[in-house]
Protein backbone atom coordinates (compact mmCIF):
# COMPACT_ATOMS: atom_id res chain seq x y z
CA UNK A 1 0.00 0.00 0.00
CA UNK A 2 1.39 3.36 -1.06
CA UNK A 3 2.04 6.13 1.46
CA UNK A 4 0.29 8.61 -0.83
CA UNK A 5 -2.51 8.46 -3.35
CA UNK A 6 -2.38 10.62 -6.47
CA UNK A 7 -5.49 10.96 -8.64
CA UNK A 8 -5.89 13.05 -11.79
CA UNK A 9 -9.35 14.61 -12.12
CA UNK A 10 -10.82 15.58 -15.48
CA UNK A 11 -12.08 18.84 -13.99
CA UNK A 12 -13.80 20.00 -17.18
CA UNK A 13 -15.82 16.83 -17.82
CA UNK A 14 -19.50 16.21 -17.15
CA UNK A 15 -22.57 18.40 -17.19
CA UNK A 16 -21.32 20.69 -14.42
CA UNK A 17 -17.52 20.67 -14.85
CA UNK A 18 -15.36 22.56 -12.32
CA UNK A 19 -18.34 23.91 -10.35
CA UNK A 20 -18.91 20.37 -9.00
CA UNK A 21 -15.52 18.66 -9.45
CA UNK A 22 -13.54 21.29 -7.52
CA UNK A 23 -15.74 21.29 -4.36
CA UNK A 24 -15.78 17.47 -4.42
CA UNK A 25 -11.98 17.47 -4.66
CA UNK A 26 -11.69 19.75 -1.63
CA UNK A 27 -14.05 17.49 0.35
CA UNK A 28 -11.94 14.44 -0.46
CA UNK A 29 -8.68 16.15 0.47
CA UNK A 30 -10.22 17.13 3.79
CA UNK A 31 -11.34 13.56 4.45
CA UNK A 32 -8.11 11.78 3.48
CA UNK A 33 -4.80 13.39 4.40
CA UNK A 34 -2.85 10.88 2.27
CA UNK A 35 -4.68 11.94 -0.87
CA UNK A 36 -3.13 14.13 -3.57
CA UNK A 37 -5.26 15.48 -6.42
CA UNK A 38 -4.39 16.98 -9.79
CA UNK A 39 -7.10 19.15 -11.32
CA UNK A 40 -6.74 18.88 -15.09
CA UNK A 41 -8.33 21.60 -17.20
CA UNK A 42 -8.23 25.25 -18.11
CA UNK A 43 -5.92 26.86 -15.53
CA UNK A 44 -7.65 30.25 -15.50
CA UNK A 45 -11.07 28.70 -14.98
CA UNK A 46 -9.89 26.37 -12.25
CA UNK A 47 -8.10 29.12 -10.34
CA UNK A 48 -11.26 31.21 -10.53
CA UNK A 49 -13.42 28.40 -9.14
CA UNK A 50 -10.89 27.61 -6.41
CA UNK A 51 -10.63 31.27 -5.41
CA UNK A 52 -7.80 30.40 -3.03
CA UNK A 53 -9.83 27.71 -1.25
CA UNK A 54 -7.24 25.04 -2.03
CA UNK A 55 -4.26 26.89 -0.58
CA UNK A 56 -4.64 25.16 2.79
CA UNK A 57 -3.80 21.83 1.15
CA UNK A 58 -0.46 23.03 -0.20
CA UNK A 59 1.05 20.80 -2.87
CA UNK A 60 -1.56 18.10 -2.23
CA UNK A 61 -3.75 19.98 -4.72
CA UNK A 62 -2.27 20.95 -8.09
CA UNK A 63 -3.57 22.30 -11.38
CA UNK A 64 -2.38 20.81 -14.67
CA UNK A 65 -3.39 22.95 -17.62
CA UNK A 66 -5.23 21.44 -20.59
CA UNK A 67 -6.40 23.71 -23.38
CA UNK A 68 -9.31 21.58 -24.67
CA UNK A 69 -12.24 19.60 -23.36
CA UNK A 70 -14.31 16.74 -24.75
CA UNK A 71 -17.95 17.70 -25.19
CA UNK A 72 -20.64 15.32 -23.92
CA UNK A 73 -22.12 14.92 -27.42
CA UNK A 74 -18.77 14.49 -29.20
CA UNK A 75 -18.05 11.24 -31.04
CA UNK A 76 -15.39 9.03 -29.42
CA UNK A 77 -13.36 8.86 -32.64
CA UNK A 78 -13.31 12.64 -33.00
CA UNK A 79 -12.31 13.09 -29.37
CA UNK A 80 -9.52 10.54 -29.76
CA UNK A 81 -8.24 11.99 -33.01
CA UNK A 82 -8.66 15.74 -32.54
CA UNK A 83 -8.60 16.49 -28.80
CA UNK A 84 -5.08 15.48 -27.79
CA UNK A 85 -4.85 18.27 -25.22
CA UNK A 86 -8.28 17.71 -23.74
CA UNK A 87 -8.60 17.52 -19.96
CA UNK A 88 -9.73 13.89 -20.35
CA UNK A 89 -6.76 12.88 -22.50
CA UNK A 90 -4.23 14.72 -20.35
CA UNK A 91 -5.60 13.16 -17.14
CA UNK A 92 -5.29 9.68 -18.64
CA UNK A 93 -1.78 10.52 -19.91
CA UNK A 94 -0.80 11.34 -16.32
CA UNK A 95 -1.79 7.79 -15.34
CA UNK A 96 0.26 6.28 -18.16
CA UNK A 97 3.28 8.41 -17.20
CA UNK A 98 3.04 7.27 -13.59
CA UNK A 99 2.39 10.79 -12.31
CA UNK A 100 -1.07 9.74 -11.11
CA UNK A 101 -2.32 6.38 -9.92
CA UNK A 102 -5.82 6.85 -11.34
CA UNK A 103 -8.02 9.11 -13.45
CA UNK A 104 -11.58 10.14 -12.60
CA UNK A 105 -13.83 11.71 -15.22
CA UNK A 106 -17.51 12.60 -15.51
CA UNK A 107 -17.10 13.19 -19.22
CA UNK A 108 -18.33 11.48 -22.37
CA UNK A 109 -18.36 7.71 -21.64
CA UNK A 110 -17.57 6.57 -25.18
CA UNK A 111 -14.69 9.02 -25.50
CA UNK A 112 -13.33 8.04 -22.08
CA UNK A 113 -13.31 4.36 -23.01
CA UNK A 114 -11.76 4.99 -26.43
CA UNK A 115 -9.02 7.29 -25.11
CA UNK A 116 -8.27 5.12 -22.07
CA UNK A 117 -7.96 1.99 -24.20
CA UNK A 118 -5.74 3.78 -26.74
CA UNK A 119 -3.45 5.41 -24.16
CA UNK A 120 -3.27 2.77 -21.43
CA UNK A 121 -3.83 -0.41 -23.49
CA UNK A 122 -5.44 -3.53 -22.09
CA UNK A 123 -3.93 -6.00 -19.66
CA UNK A 124 -2.30 -8.92 -21.54
CA UNK A 125 -4.93 -11.61 -22.03
CA UNK A 126 -7.84 -9.18 -21.84
CA UNK A 127 -9.55 -8.54 -25.16
CA UNK A 128 -11.84 -5.70 -24.09
CA UNK A 129 -12.19 -3.46 -21.04
CA UNK A 130 -15.58 -3.56 -19.30
CA UNK A 131 -17.55 -1.14 -17.16
CA UNK A 132 -18.35 -2.35 -13.64
CA UNK A 133 -20.40 -0.55 -11.00
CA UNK A 134 -22.42 -1.28 -7.89
CA UNK A 135 -26.20 -1.35 -7.66
CA UNK A 136 -28.18 -1.45 -4.39
CA UNK A 137 -29.44 -4.80 -3.16
CA UNK A 138 -31.25 -6.15 -0.11
CA UNK A 139 -27.93 -7.18 1.45
CA UNK A 140 -26.12 -3.94 0.59
CA UNK A 141 -25.00 -3.86 -3.02
CA UNK A 142 -24.15 -6.01 -6.02
CA UNK A 143 -21.42 -5.44 -8.60
CA UNK A 144 -22.48 -5.72 -12.22
CA UNK A 145 -20.58 -5.79 -15.52
CA UNK A 146 -20.54 -5.02 -18.39
CA UNK A 147 -22.74 -1.92 -18.26
CA UNK A 148 -22.39 -0.68 -21.80
CA UNK A 149 -18.83 -0.80 -23.08
CA UNK A 150 -19.29 -3.95 -25.16
CA UNK A 151 -22.58 -4.48 -26.96
CA UNK A 152 -21.59 -7.70 -28.73
CA UNK A 153 -19.65 -10.22 -26.66
CA UNK A 154 -18.35 -13.74 -27.13
CA UNK A 155 -18.37 -16.41 -24.45
CA UNK A 156 -14.65 -15.73 -23.89
CA UNK A 157 -15.35 -12.04 -23.29
CA UNK A 158 -17.93 -12.96 -20.65
CA UNK A 159 -15.40 -15.25 -18.98
CA UNK A 160 -12.89 -12.40 -18.87
CA UNK A 161 -15.52 -10.07 -17.38
CA UNK A 162 -16.25 -12.64 -14.69
CA UNK A 163 -12.58 -13.01 -13.77
CA UNK A 164 -11.99 -9.24 -13.72
CA UNK A 165 -15.08 -8.61 -11.61
CA UNK A 166 -14.09 -11.37 -9.21
CA UNK A 167 -10.60 -9.96 -8.65
CA UNK A 168 -11.85 -6.37 -8.29
CA UNK A 169 -14.43 -7.30 -5.66
CA UNK A 170 -11.94 -9.48 -3.81
CA UNK A 171 -9.67 -6.45 -3.59
CA UNK A 172 -11.94 -3.51 -2.85
CA UNK A 173 -14.45 -5.37 -0.67
CA UNK A 174 -11.85 -7.45 1.22
CA UNK A 175 -14.02 -10.42 0.28
CA UNK A 176 -11.78 -13.48 -0.22
CA UNK A 177 -14.24 -15.45 -2.34
CA UNK A 178 -17.14 -13.40 -3.78
CA UNK A 179 -19.90 -15.20 -5.64
CA UNK A 180 -20.26 -14.76 -9.41
CA UNK A 181 -23.47 -15.30 -11.38
CA UNK A 182 -24.08 -15.22 -15.13
CA UNK A 183 -27.24 -13.32 -16.09
CA UNK A 184 -29.70 -15.52 -17.97
CA UNK A 185 -33.43 -15.95 -18.62
CA UNK A 186 -33.58 -18.82 -16.15
CA UNK A 187 -31.45 -20.78 -13.70
CA UNK A 188 -31.81 -24.14 -15.45
CA UNK A 189 -28.90 -25.40 -17.56
CA UNK A 190 -31.09 -25.72 -20.66
CA UNK A 191 -32.00 -22.00 -20.59
CA UNK A 192 -30.24 -19.29 -22.56
CA UNK A 193 -28.54 -18.94 -25.93
CA UNK A 194 -25.38 -20.74 -27.01
CA UNK A 195 -23.19 -17.76 -26.10
CA UNK A 196 -24.36 -17.83 -22.48
CA UNK A 197 -24.17 -21.63 -22.23
CA UNK A 198 -20.61 -21.66 -23.53
CA UNK A 199 -19.66 -18.77 -21.23
CA UNK A 200 -20.98 -20.71 -18.24
CA UNK A 201 -18.65 -23.62 -19.08
CA UNK A 202 -15.64 -21.33 -19.45
CA UNK A 203 -16.36 -19.44 -16.22
CA UNK A 204 -16.78 -22.71 -14.33
CA UNK A 205 -13.24 -23.67 -15.43
CA UNK A 206 -11.72 -20.40 -14.20
CA UNK A 207 -11.32 -21.28 -10.51
CA UNK A 208 -13.59 -18.52 -9.23
CA UNK A 209 -16.69 -18.86 -7.04
CA UNK A 210 -19.16 -19.33 -9.89
CA UNK A 211 -22.70 -20.14 -8.70
CA UNK A 212 -24.22 -20.55 -12.16
CA UNK A 213 -27.04 -18.68 -13.83
CA UNK A 214 -28.91 -15.86 -12.11
CA UNK A 215 -32.02 -14.01 -13.27
CA UNK A 216 -32.77 -10.30 -13.36
CA UNK A 217 -34.47 -10.28 -9.96
CA UNK A 218 -31.36 -11.84 -8.37
CA UNK A 219 -29.42 -8.61 -9.00
CA UNK A 220 -31.27 -7.03 -6.08
CA UNK A 221 -31.74 -9.89 -3.63
CA UNK A 222 -28.19 -9.76 -2.30
CA UNK A 223 -27.64 -13.48 -2.97
CA UNK A 224 -24.86 -12.88 -5.49
CA UNK A 225 -21.88 -10.51 -5.28
CA UNK A 226 -21.11 -10.11 -9.01
CA UNK A 227 -23.49 -10.35 -11.97
CA UNK A 228 -21.92 -10.86 -15.40
CA UNK A 229 -23.57 -10.02 -18.71
CA UNK A 230 -22.83 -8.31 -22.01
CA UNK A 231 -22.92 -4.52 -22.29
CA UNK A 232 -26.22 -4.38 -24.16
CA UNK A 233 -28.21 -6.34 -21.59
CA UNK A 234 -26.32 -4.80 -18.67
CA UNK A 235 -27.02 -1.24 -19.76
CA UNK A 236 -30.70 -1.96 -20.45
CA UNK A 237 -31.08 -3.65 -17.05
CA UNK A 238 -29.39 -0.74 -15.28
CA UNK A 239 -31.40 1.98 -17.03
CA UNK A 240 -34.67 0.05 -16.55
CA UNK A 241 -33.94 -0.25 -12.83
CA UNK A 242 -33.14 3.45 -12.54
CA UNK A 243 -36.36 4.34 -14.36
CA UNK A 244 -38.43 2.05 -12.14
CA UNK A 245 -36.89 3.52 -8.99
CA UNK A 246 -37.71 7.06 -10.15
CA UNK A 247 -41.27 6.09 -11.02
CA UNK A 248 -41.88 4.44 -7.65
CA UNK A 249 -40.42 7.47 -5.86
CA UNK A 250 -42.66 9.86 -7.77
CA UNK A 251 -45.74 7.65 -7.26
CA UNK A 252 -45.13 7.56 -3.50
CA UNK A 253 -44.64 11.33 -3.41
CA UNK A 254 -47.88 11.91 -5.35
CA UNK A 255 -49.79 9.44 -3.14
CA UNK A 256 -48.78 11.19 0.07
CA UNK A 257 -49.79 14.59 -1.31
CA UNK A 258 -53.34 13.68 -2.38
CA UNK A 259 -55.15 15.13 0.64
CA UNK A 260 -54.67 16.13 4.27
CA UNK A 261 -55.01 12.54 5.51
CA UNK A 262 -52.30 11.24 3.19
CA UNK A 263 -50.10 14.19 4.14
CA UNK A 264 -50.39 13.23 7.82
CA UNK A 265 -49.62 9.62 6.90
CA UNK A 266 -46.57 10.88 5.02
CA UNK A 267 -45.32 12.78 8.06
CA UNK A 268 -45.69 9.66 10.22
CA UNK A 269 -43.83 7.58 7.63
CA UNK A 270 -41.15 10.23 7.01
CA UNK A 271 -38.33 8.56 9.02
CA UNK A 272 -38.87 5.28 7.14
CA UNK A 273 -39.05 7.04 3.78
CA UNK A 274 -35.84 8.94 4.49
CA UNK A 275 -34.08 5.71 5.43
CA UNK A 276 -35.18 4.06 2.19
CA UNK A 277 -34.15 7.10 0.17
CA UNK A 278 -30.67 7.06 1.72
CA UNK A 279 -30.26 3.35 0.93
CA UNK A 280 -31.23 3.82 -2.71
CA UNK A 281 -29.62 7.23 -3.23
CA UNK A 282 -27.89 6.87 -6.64
CA UNK A 283 -25.16 9.28 -5.52
CA UNK A 284 -23.89 6.62 -3.12
CA UNK A 285 -23.32 4.26 -6.04
CA UNK A 286 -21.67 6.72 -8.39
CA UNK A 287 -18.39 5.69 -9.96
CA UNK A 288 -18.00 2.93 -12.55
CA UNK A 289 -14.59 1.36 -13.10
CA UNK A 290 -13.14 0.62 -16.53
CA UNK A 291 -11.60 -2.76 -15.71
CA UNK A 292 -9.12 -4.53 -17.95
CA UNK A 293 -6.86 -1.54 -18.58
CA UNK A 294 -3.22 -1.19 -17.53
CA UNK A 295 -4.25 1.65 -15.28
CA UNK A 296 -7.18 2.80 -13.18
CA UNK A 297 -9.94 4.87 -14.76
CA UNK A 298 -13.21 5.63 -12.95
CA UNK A 299 -16.22 7.05 -14.74
CA UNK A 300 -18.51 9.38 -12.79
CA UNK A 301 -22.07 10.00 -13.95
CA UNK A 302 -22.28 13.04 -16.21
CA UNK A 303 -24.79 14.90 -14.05
CA UNK A 304 -23.20 13.88 -10.74
CA UNK A 305 -23.29 16.40 -7.90
CA UNK A 306 -20.61 17.16 -5.33
CA UNK A 307 -21.34 14.11 -3.15
CA UNK A 308 -21.51 11.75 -6.12
CA UNK A 309 -18.18 12.93 -7.59
CA UNK A 310 -16.55 12.51 -4.19
CA UNK A 311 -17.81 8.91 -4.18
CA UNK A 312 -16.17 8.27 -7.56
CA UNK A 313 -12.89 9.69 -6.25
CA UNK A 314 -13.13 7.36 -3.26
CA UNK A 315 -13.50 4.35 -5.57
CA UNK A 316 -10.31 5.41 -7.35
CA UNK A 317 -8.55 5.66 -3.97
CA UNK A 318 -9.54 2.09 -3.10
CA UNK A 319 -8.40 0.70 -6.43
CA UNK A 320 -5.00 2.38 -6.12
CA UNK A 321 -4.55 1.10 -2.58
CA UNK A 322 -5.49 -2.44 -3.57
CA UNK A 323 -3.49 -2.34 -6.83
CA UNK A 324 -6.44 -3.72 -8.78
CA UNK A 325 -4.88 -3.80 -12.31
CA UNK A 326 -1.97 -5.89 -11.05
CA UNK A 327 -4.29 -8.35 -9.32
CA UNK A 328 -6.46 -8.71 -12.42
CA UNK A 329 -3.38 -9.14 -14.60
CA UNK A 330 -2.00 -11.91 -12.42
CA UNK A 331 -5.29 -13.83 -12.42
CA UNK A 332 -5.77 -13.47 -16.18
CA UNK A 333 -2.18 -14.59 -16.79
CA UNK A 334 -2.74 -17.62 -14.56
CA UNK A 335 -5.84 -18.65 -16.51
CA UNK A 336 -4.15 -18.00 -19.85
CA UNK A 337 -1.24 -20.25 -18.81
CA UNK A 338 -3.64 -23.04 -17.83
CA UNK A 339 -5.38 -22.84 -21.20
CA UNK A 340 -2.04 -22.90 -23.04
CA UNK A 341 -0.86 -25.98 -21.13
CA UNK A 342 -4.18 -27.79 -21.45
Amino acid sequence: MSDSLVIALDAMGGDHGPSVVVPAALDCLEANHRLNLILVGDETTLKSVLAGAGSRFGDRLRIHHASEQVEMHESPSKALRNKKDSSMRVAINLVKEGVAGACVSAGNTGALMAIAKFVLKTIPGVDRPAIIATVPSHAGHTHMLDLGANVDCTAEHLRQFAVMGYELVRAVEDNPNPTVGLLNIGEEEIKGNEQVKQAAKLIAESHINFIGYVEGNDIYTGDVDIVVTDGFIGNVALKSSEGLAKMIGQEMKDAFQKNWLTRIAGLVALPVLRSIRRKFDPRQYNGASLVGLRGIVVKSHGNADRLAVARAIHIAELEIEKDVPRRIGERVEEIFAERTNA
